[in-house]
């Protein structure tokens, strides 16, 4: 379970450029600022991804992201609101070339994911702004559903921890590198 307070610490970690380990609606993720240059390039080192490699770009409500992309289409936004928020990255039409940091070589496309936030993950609702995000592990390997796993996945560096009751440690926010 996911408390207020360390909602926040998220939000302040990812405010401030650092890169964060966080239990999502599928999997443990990491997160960062998708315009922060040197939060993005951390992020990448920590999985061992290569930086031509696209990520997506996470809200934490529909509402949020549909305001962030105005020139979706009707139907383009009718079909989002149909298959999000869920356990799914939706591949968007990018004709204004927003979050390039996360669009590897293609900017024209964008990687879109709304998680579902169940009772226990609620209050990353608050997050008013979106994060680029991956799974927490090196490029390869699977995907952490525990937190042991995405605490022992991500090699190099030291990313926040979001305590979650048990599901991540909360420790300083990883913003150098």
């Amino acid at each position: 379970m996911i408390t207020s307070a360390d909602a926040d610490v998220f939000a302040r970690c990812i405010h401030a450029h650092g890169v964060a380990v966080f239990p999502a609606d599928t999997v443990y993720g990491l997160a960062c600022d998708p315009d922060a240059d040197a939060a993005v390039q951390r992020l990448y080192a920590l999985k061992g991804r290569r930086p031509d490699k696209p990520a997506a770009v996470m809200f934490f409500s529909l509402d949020l992201a549909l305001a962030a992309l105005p020139e979706l289409d009707r139907r383009t936004r009718a079909a989002l609101e149909r298959l999000l928020p869920g356990g799914v990255t939706v591949l968007l039409p990018n004709p204004s070339r927003r979050f390039p940091l996360a669009c590897g070589p293609d900017p024209d496309t964008l990687g879109l994911r709304v998680p579902a936030l169940p009772d226990p993950l609620a209050p990353l609702a608050a997050m008013r702004w979106p994060v680029l995000q991956s799974s927490a592990n090196r490029t390869g390997e699977p995907a952490p559903r525990r937190r042991r796993t995405a605490r022992n996945r991500v090699d190099g560096g030291r990313p926040a921890r979001l305590r979650a009751r048990g599901p991540l440690e909360h420790r300083a926010c990883g913003s150098g590198g």
